[in-house]
């Protein structure tokens, strides 16, 4: 004699109630895990020169500082942002650029000017900052680079990275030893939380090949 009706649908309740907690409770596992997911360092090793993007003055310019003054490059190279200096020059007001305020961050941590360059172009986001290192490095070189971020953006610039150098050079990624951002409980914070948001989209971005110019640094 086959189930009552009743119980059948006391069953495919249980199961749903079961399937429904299974779902969310594998929703927040990938909500707890996002940030410490978007961090991807490549282990340390000797490079032709060291990298600071753009953005979170001054952590990044003063890891890279740190990284120089322990040997692992005998350049840093800084990338030239077009904002906010475009700008603020179209309103009359005079500023250096970020590129500058990096290389007195750098002087201040014992990097001697020789050791700074500017690269050009000018850039506007992660993607056009690659494209300059690539284009500093060369089509011939085999050598790596040492790019310095922050932790959440680590993912990012990876997945960029492989978009833009072609297997031609390699690059070792590395964030801020002291970038304060929490990848275990990035939903505790406005600027974690932000962070994550703005990475996650970004990578959306860059996997679909582009389509919208990705956020600035």
């Amino acid at each position: 004699m086959g189930p009552q009706p009743e119980s059948a649908l006391l069953n495919a309740r249980v199961l749903a109630v079961i399937c429904i907690a299974a779902l969310a409770g594998l929703l927040v596992a990938i909500f707890a895990g996002v940030g410490q997911w978007l961090v991807v360092e490549d282990p340390l090793r000797k490079a032709q020169a060291l990298v600071v993007l753009s953005g979170r003055m001054p952590i990044r310019a003063t890891e890279a500082a740190r990284l120089y003054r322990e040997g692992y490059a005998p350049q840093i190279w800084l990338t030239h942002p077009q904002e906010p200096t475009a700008s603020l020059a179209a309103l009359g007001i005079p500023d250096p650029g970020e590129d500058f305020y990096n290389t007195k961050i750098l002087q201040h941590e014992g990097v001697p000017t020789t050791a700074i360059r500017v690269l050009d172009p000018p850039i506007d986001n992660t993607a056009d900052e690659m494209r300059a290192i690539t284009q500093a490095l060369g089509p011939e070189s085999a050598t790596a680079v040492i790019i310095v971020t922050s932790k959440a953006h680590t993912r990012r610039v990876h997945t960029l990275w492989q978009r833009f150098s072609n297997g031609q050079s390699h690059a070792i990624i590395r964030a801020a030893s002291n970038d304060p951002f929490d990848p275990a409980h990035w939903w505790r914070s406005t600027g974690d939380a932000l962070d994550v948001l703005r990475e996650v989209l970004g990578l959306l971005n860059a996997w679909a090949g582009l389509p919208l110019r990705p956020a600035n640094t």
